[in-house]
């Protein structure tokens, strides 16, 4: 085409390689040199249509910018052409030109005309700045650059008239039009118009960057900047792009995840899911090909792959590019040292050389971070994606499936696993790059070196350690810690830490081993390059080892060294996401519950619900815990559920809300429903919002709910009214409050049907009664809604619709109160036992009277009378209740009886009033963030921690193995320039000997370090995780109450984890890169001395890029820590709450909060993602500058630096941008993970209690003998700044005696029992105890001493032997005494297990009531002197409460007891009655006394029914 021959003539090759001014053939530059650019457009221009074709973001106005670029692309045009008509033109003068002079106009032109055209159609479809153009001008005027200079050297070489001046001219002004393009792309349009493009405030400015802004990270800067002037807060950060939200990507998961399980589902039925009934055989063998077919599991990776692949694989395509670029920059060495050699090379080689260097290692960087950037979205997507997964999951799962996964293990998944996963991403694709670049460096340096490298590759073959052991451990830690801080209170009232304490430890134990075995195979991988070398200096002993072999190996094995040592990190990683995996997708495949289960809108009849033929289980293997359950409840009647303790109460509530499986039957309801649990769940947020539970705020009608639910007196008590934030659990209102609260969401939630699971059982029996009356009953708010109620209260069963009594998981009758009594059934025979005394009285008895009566019979007969909880005979006096609630508000005179005021709006406005001031007071405090520097104390913190020597002792032995390092390698310079004097045979064996030896120390000392570092970090860990525990369990109880448990849990799973696993590696890779950067610059500056000169100028860059990036990720990381609990505290408690949730249909509600808390989290870890690549372009561009000034001196200086130093300095600098960026990278996260050292530090110096034990204080071994107990001005506040709750208390109390404390709710009676145990310490005044003063014993001998029954039953999971007696202090039959007086023997004896029946997390696996029993065994078991009841018996049923009182009245005979008592004829026999009002002594005297003096103690037996 040219008409010169193909191949170039050597005297046009000299005239190319080996003048001092070098110049390409015309040919050349005409065609390769203008095509490259064409050709390259073309190839993309089809893909990239097609994407905008796809991707359409509304239209750009035509813009000044726009319509230059677009006339300077026509230009350009008719440039190309000009040049292609000249050629015609001379074609006709008979000057036959080339074919090329046509060809390459021609292309030029078209590929101009396709620019123009790309310049207007991305303004159409909104492209603000396009990479595609911008590569190819960039490629244009690259290519032009060559021509430009040729022609300038041709015009000046020809000194007489230029032959072709038209074509002279043309290619300048194409020159100068290319330029003008490159510099216009460079700029960014305006925003598109019409688009979608999210109108948010705070948008990521990532959305508009322009191409080159994109590249190097640009557009982050303004936050780094923003971040060095002062510590980002929450509001500085961008919010979430749109891609990465949960909404988007939560959703796109669970589309592929669902359609896995359709496959699985249409490949075949597994048998498990037939229902009932036997099959025939046949039917048996279709089942069995079927399940062969259904083998293929439902895979979540399948779903994470077709989730997140495609984008994902962008990033490793990047990979791929940045893998083959790597190995250029070793080939431009060797041919760097072989220019250094020939002394003739004209000069501009080694410059091209330097700039080529420069250009990949550029290029690379660039690659290298968009890479990264793929990953890590791609990991933090999957994070976000799979903790929405979990969180939904964890809403719909069935009960049996929450046995098997309980809250710590989910919250484990949502945070470890899910976090595994993230880690992966970002190093998954090193699985095929690293065996790749192993390769290539593989096959380079066996053409370097032969066969020696396969030592090398064998021992790194034989170190791939494997790890997995670890995660069982921790889970099972973190569990335990959940329940510990659950049940903290009880521990203490038990004085049990210890015993919890040792568990703790022991799985800290096992877990630190595994750690410990990681860490010493992980310094023995340090071996790998010494062999390398050893083997390969003695193999080649007759080959001469001249600089070019030995540095081009060198900084191949620099190469190798990367992927060799992440391969096992990754390969450890993988196993550990494996897992991960293996454990999230058991979970997501766990059963859901049917919604189908229950009829929601059954219309046909007037039965509001039904139940027929119901048979149901909790669980598919556990036998049934209903049988043949029929109920009919007609529109708006009240039923009442009665029955023994565990005889499936509340198993039917949840078989009408579709909580269990339903075996066979029909289960419907009408309408909506609302639910209160037996145990009130109350969420972490203020009272008001736990009432409204997401309706909107309706005034008259929430005045209303409080005043029914009797809680508009404790708001006046309460400091914020209700705007008070309640704990978690609802940990700052008492038992009451909280089931109040509870019925109050339920009253506002407005529902056609209310399920009431044992509501009145955990209130004091007046409030009871005005709840009855004023809610539930007949004449309450409710009336004319369908209210099912279970109920342990015989005193209400008159006045409900109908009774249905439960016997065994049956029902045994059912009817209204009179039919239940004339069918002479269980019913009235229960009745007649209980109500026998009340019978037998004249109608007319006064009070007085009763209680003579009561004290005339035998103790059994007394202990029968205990509870008709709150009534005068009913039976015969139905009437008699209308004419008491008149009487309550005439006589009261000290209106102790809530007031049924209507909802006045006078109250209302004065709670305004009063709240306002309260606005501040937060129970919760938020979590900080510290701003600023770690300061310098908390890295000696950590450096004491592992211990002041051996943190020295590490830092000398760092600095000893860089110095053979570098010994070493001065050595091999040495060495390799015998080759040029030809000595080399002479002494091999001491240059072998000697390098060798310095390969040996430094080896050596590689693994003492590694070891020391490892003993060290596993010590500080150790130390630093048995402070926390040990504080933990020493902290006052106040702190729990006002800190969310999440926020303590994270401290012990994340922090923890980032102190086992992270801190130390971290610490290792930050000594090592420390001193290479340092040992580098060290070999650089000595072999090349000018050097010097340019390292101020980098150093003072490098440092002012650094400080800017550290303040801004560090502080990035504190907020994304802080962000980080809510998500988990949220989660355990909607676990908790999920029955609910579902019941009230709040279940989408909660998911959105959920993905808000998950999104707010990665709102801070995006920018922090960002950050490191940001650095990374920049830090990487100084590395990068210094590799071309290395080889720009070394080829400067070439004619007085042998080779050896040459290589040396060059492969050294080839180091030095890898160290430099990971070094700037471990400082930071070397900053960020301290932090967790800093968060640990601070929950292991919180105030503590009292010591556990004083010695010379020790009462002696039988104390307390008498049991008296003494208050002497007593006064008690719960923390600091807060009123006091027991004001000056001042009573004594014999031995033996029998105390009763009654008082409305929040007067301080649990507070009067917490202050014995010395949970509170008093604000002033004391309390002794046989004349010993408790202020001054330790915790442990004075709580060891005394036994409590607490008001809620806490179990821990674990066998039920290790729940009576966590020390085996007592043996079998002691232990079976306790059950069988506690009324446990039948239940526990017909347990396979016997005493180690397992229990479950918080005893789920036990009723309220039997758990409640079990506590009493614990106290039947220790037998002290001092007795205290927090109204034990609430959640039990009447039979069962009277087994419990005359148990206590048998085998506490002479104890002294205290009674918090909510029913006040369990307390009408005591000694005498405390009552106590607002914290202080209303009155003290026996119950006869009381009651004759008509003060507030009558006033609340008359409201009990107990008296006229």
């Amino acid at each position: 085409m040219c008409r010169s021959p193909c191949c170039v003539s050597p005297q046009e090759a000299n005239q190319t390689l080996h003048t001092e001014r070098p110049d390409l053939p015309e040919c050349f530059q005409l065609s390769v040199l203008s095509w490259l650019p064409c050709v390259y457009l073309w190839a993309v221009c089809p893909i990239y249509l097609f994407y905008l074709k796809k991707n359409h973001r509304g239209y750009i106005m035509m813009s000044i910018m726009n319509r230059f670029k677009t006339v300077f692309g026509l230009l350009l045009w008719i440039v190309c052409w000009t040049d292609l008509f000249y050629t015609f033109h001379e074609l006709r003068q008979g000057h036959t030109q080339p074919p090329i002079y046509f060809v390459t106009p021609l292309v030029l032109g078209m590929t101009m005309l396709l620019a123009t055209f790309l310049i207007q159609f991305e303004r159409l479809r909104g492209v603000q700045s396009s990479g595609v153009l911008f590569i190819f001008w960039f490629l244009s005027v690259l290519c032009a650059v060559v021509p430009f200079r040729s022609k300038i050297l041709q015009a000046s070489s020809q000194v007489r008239t230029l032959t072709d001046k038209l074509r002279f001219t043309t290619f300048y002004l194409y020159f100068g039009l290319a330029v003008c393009e490159l510099i216009l792309c460079c700029f960014n349009e305006k925003p598109p118009l019409f688009s979608n493009v999210v109108t948010d405030p705070n948008l990521c400015p990532e959305t508009t960057a322009g191409f080159l802004s994109t590249l190097t990270f640009w557009w982050f800067t303004s936050l780094a900047i923003k971040g060095y002037k002062t510590p980002l807060e929450n509001k500085d950060l961008w919010s979430l792009n749109q891609r990465d939200s949960s909404k988007v990507m939560v959703p796109k998961l669970l589309q592929e995840w669902e359609k896995e399980n359709q496959v699985n589902a249409e490949m075949g039925h597994q048998p498990g899911y037939l229902s009932g009934g036997e099959s025939s055989p046949e039917e048996v063998e279709v089942l069995l090909s079927n399940q062969k077919a259904a083998s293929r599991q439902p895979s979540f990776l399948r779903a994470l792959i077709k989730t997140f692949g495609p984008y994902f694989l962008i990033g490793s395509a990047y990979k791929l590019l940045q893998d083959v670029i790597t190995f250029v920059n070793p080939q431009l060495l060797r041919m760097l040292i072989s220019f250094t050699k020939q002394k003739g090379a004209p000069d501009w080689w080694g410059y091209s050389l330097a700039f080529l260097m420069f250009f990949t290692a550029v290029l690379q960087t660039l690659i290298l971070h968009r890479h990264f950037q793929y990953c890590f979205v791609t990991g933090m997507n999957i994070r976000t994606a799979v903790i929405g997964a979990i969180y939904r999951k964890a809403l719909v799962i069935t009960n049996a499936a929450k046995r098997s996964s309980t809250v710590g293990e989910v919250v484990n998944l949502m945070s470890v696993d899910a976090q595994r996963f993230m880690d992966l991403t970002t190093f998954l694709n090193l699985l095929w790059s690293a065996p790749l670049q192993i390769m290539l460096a593989l096959y380079f340096l066996w053409q370097n070196l032969g066969p020696s490298v396969l030592a090398g590759l064998a021992v790194m073959i034989m170190l791939i350690p494997f790890n997995v052991e670890q995660m069982q451990y921790k889970d099972s830690r973190i569990k335990l810690m959940n329940e510990i801080l659950n049940g903290i209170k009880v521990l203490k009232l038990y004085a049990w830490e210890n015993s919890f304490k040792e568990k703790v430890l022991a799985i800290r134990q096992k877990e630190l081993n595994v750690l410990r075995k990681t860490a010493y195979l992980g310094a023995l991988s340090t071996m790998v390059a010494l062999t390398t070398f050893a083997v390969y200096v003695t193999v080649d002993e007759n080959n001469i080892l001249d600089a070019e072999r030995a540095f081009v190996s060198l900084s191949l094995f620099n190469i190798l060294r990367f992927p060799l040592n992440m391969l096992p990190q990754v390969i450890s990683s993988l196993v550990q996401a494996s897992v991960s995996l293996k454990r999230i997708q058991r979970f997501l495949s766990h059963d859901e519950l049917d919604p189908s289960s229950v009829d929601r809108n059954n219309t046909a009849t007037e039965f509001s619900v039904t139940v027929v033929n119901g048979k149901f289980t909790w669980a598919k293997e556990d036998p049934p815990v209903l049988h043949n359950i029929n109920v009919m409840v007609p529109q708006g009647s009240l039923l009442a559920v009665v029955g023994h303790v565990g005889c499936g109460k509340s198993s039917l509530i949840s078989a009408l809300l579709g909580e269990v499986e339903k075996l066979e039957g029909e289960v419907s309801t009408r309408g909506s429903v609302a639910y209160v649990p037996q145990q009130a769940w109350i969420q972490n947020a203020t009272l008001r919002d736990n009432i409204l539970f997401g309706k909107p705020y309706n005034e008259p009608k929430y005045c209303c709910v409080l005043e029914a639910c009797a809680l508009t007196p404790d708001l006046e008590v309460l400091p914020g009214g209700d705007m008070t934030e309640i704990g978690e659990k609802g940990i700052n209102l008492s038992g009451g409050q909280r089931q109040r609260v509870s019925l109050a969401r339920a009253l506002y939630s407005d529902t056609d049907i209310y399920l009431l699971d044992d509501p009145l059982s955990a209130v004091d029996a007046h409030v009871a009664k005005h709840i009855f009356d004023n809610l539930i009953g007949p004449e309450g708010v409710l009336k004319g809604k369908t209210r099912i109620l279970v109920t342990h209260g015989i005193s209400f069963l008159p006045q409900v619709d109908n009774i249905m009594v439960m016997v065994e998981g049956r029902v045994s009758e059912m009817g209204s109160y009179q039919e239940l009594l004339k069918q002479n059934g269980a019913f009235a025979e229960f009745l007649r036992n209980y109500a026998l005394e009340d019978i037998v009285e004249e109608e007319e008895a006064t009070g007085r009277e009763l209680i003579e009566e009561e004290e005339l019979f035998p103790e059994d007969a007394l202990s029968n009378l205990t509870d008709i909880v709150d009534n005068e005979p009913v039976i015969f006096a139905p009437f008699r209740r209308q004419i008491s609630i008149i009487s309550v508000d005439g006589e009261n005179p000290k209106g102790r009886s809530v007031r049924r005021h209507g909802c006045s709006q006078r109250i209302h406005s004065d709670q305004q009033e009063k709240k306002a001031p309260h606005e501040m007071q937060k129970l919760i405090q938020a979590e900080t963030a510290e701003t600023g520097r770690v300061k310098t104390k908390v890295f000696l913190e950590y450096a004491k921690a592992v211990g002041l020597l051996l943190s020295v002792f590490i830092c000398f032995l760092y600095g000893c193995q860089s110095a053979a390092a570098i010994g070493g390698n001065i050595w091999l310079s040495q060495w390799t320039n015998d080759a040029l004097t030809n000595q080399t045979q002479e002494n091999v064996h001491m240059r072998v000997g000697v390098y060798a030896s310095l390969g040996l120390a430094q080896g050596i000392l590689v693994l003492i370090c590694s070891f020391t570092l490892a003993m060290g970090n596993i010590g500080a860990a150790r130390k630093l995780h048995f402070n926390l525990l040990t504080n933990k369990f020493h902290t006052p109880q106040s702190f729990f109450d006002t800190t969310p448990l999440g926020r303590i849990i994270n401290r012990f799973s994340k922090d923890i984890y980032i102190i086992d696993e992270a801190l130390p590696s971290t610490v290792l890779m930050f000594l090592a890169t420390f001193f290479a950067s340092l040992s580098n610059m060290i070999v650089i500056v000595s072999s090349t001395p000018i050097f010097a000169v340019v390292i101020a100028p980098l150093a003072f860059v490098y440092i002012f890029v650094q400080r800017f990036y550290v303040a801004t990720s560090r502080q990035l990381k504190r907020l994304e820590s802080v962000s980080r609990s809510p998500i988990y505290s949220h989660f355990s408690e909607t676990v908790t709450g999920s029955s609910v949730i579902r019941a009230y249909g709040r279940h989408s509600a909660f998911v959105v909060m959920s993905d808000m808390k998950v999104d707010e989290n990665q709102k801070s870890y995006y920018p922090g993602i960002v950050s490191n690549r940001w650095l990374g372009v920049r830090i990487e561009f100084i590395g990068n500058c210094i590799v071309l000034f290395a080889a720009l001196f070394a080829v400067t200086g070439k004619d007085n630096l042998n080779p050896g130093l040459v290589g040396l300095s060059v492969s050294y600098a080839l180091q030095v941008t890898m160290s430099l960026n990971w070094m700037v990278r471990m400082t930071s996260d070397l900053e960020s993970n301290i932090v967790a050292v800093e968060r640990v530090k601070e929950y292991s110096e919180t105030k503590t209690e009292a010591p556990w034990e004083v010695e010379d204080k020790k009462p002696p071994p039988e104390w307390p003998t008498e049991g008296n107990v003494e208050f002497h001005d007593y006064s008690v506040r719960y923390r600091e700044g807060l009123d006091l709750v027991l004001k000056n208390l001042t009573l004594s109390v014999k031995g033996g005696e029998k105390i009763g404390i009654v008082g409305r709710t929040g007067a301080g009676k649990s507070s009067m029992t917490l202050c014995l145990f010395r949970l509170l310490e008093a604000a002033a005044g004391e309390i002794t105890i046989d004349g010993v003063k408790i202020s001054e014993l330790g915790l442990h001998d004075l709580r060891s001493r005394l036994t409590i029954i607490p008001q809620e039953p806490v179990l821990f999971s674990g066998s039920l032997k290790m729940n009576l007696d966590p020390f085996e202090k007592y043996s079998d039959e002691e232990v079976w005494r306790a059950l069988q007086q506690s009324h446990l023997h039948k239940f526990v004896s017909n347990q396979p297990a016997k005493l180690d029946l397992e229990c479950s997390e918080g005893g789920e696996n036990l009723s309220v009531g039997q758990r409640q029993l079990v506590c009493l065994a614990r106290a039947l078991l220790r037998k002290t002197r001092i007795l205290i009841l927090d109204e034990a018996t609430a959640a039990v049923d009447l039979e069962t409460d009277d087994l419990i009182q005359s148990t206590i009245r048998t085998q506490f005979e002479d104890c002294t007891v205290f009674t918090i008592a909510h029913r006040l004829n369990t307390i009408m026999d005591y000694t005498r009655v405390l009552v106590l009002d607002k914290g202080q002594i209303a009155e003290f005297d026996t119950p006869t006394n009381l009651l004759s003096q008509r003060g507030v103690f009558y006033g609340m037996a008359k409201d009990a029914g107990l008296t006229q």
